[in-house]
């Protein structure tokens, strides 16, 4: 069988990373129950997503237009 390839871009592994962090923590506050992780799993995808998004509207960035 092959081998899925995934290439992510860079704010897209930026947001990947929070979310990952945002599910160990539920993980290691024992939210998480058995059954459920997919939906924990959206939820922090869902979190990471939204505070990129608010990062973006409230920062201007260095190669941005003021």
């Amino acid at each position: 069988m092959p081998k899925p390839v995934l290439t992510l871009q860079p704010s897209e592994m930026a947001v990947f990373r929070a979310a990952a962090q945002i599910y160990s923590a539920y993980l290691a506050t024992g939210r998480v129950k058995e059954g459920s992780e997919k939906e924990w799993m959206k939820r922090a995808l869902e979190e990471s997503l939204w505070m990129a998004q608010n990062a973006e509207d409230m920062i201007q960035s260095d190669n941005e237009m003021g």
